[in-house]
């Protein structure tokens, strides 16, 4: 993905994991995956969003996997 913001980086669309095994490794496996292939294909960024609420999947990315909070995405239903 290419926006004005960023630039040219990978957009993770959705990332869950089984509620009922969490803590087990495997969504820092699937970033870790993707961090990667980022890099291997000549990507600098890997960018996600995570809805207000999890606020256990923010401490993830922000704590386990260092990701910085930028921005916030804002929505209108109509």
């Amino acid at each position: 993905m290419i926006t004005l913001y960023n630039g040219k980086f990978i957009w993770v669309s959705d990332l869950v994991t089984d509620a009922n095994i969490r803590s087990n490794g495997h969504g820092a496996a699937l970033l870790n995956y993707v961090e990667k292939w980022a890099k291997k294909n000549g990507y600098d960024i890997v960018s996600l969003s995570s809805g207000l609420q999890r606020v256990d999947a923010h401490r993830f990315y922000e704590e386990k996997m260092n990701y910085d909070k930028t921005s916030y995405v804002f929505l209108k239903r109509l």
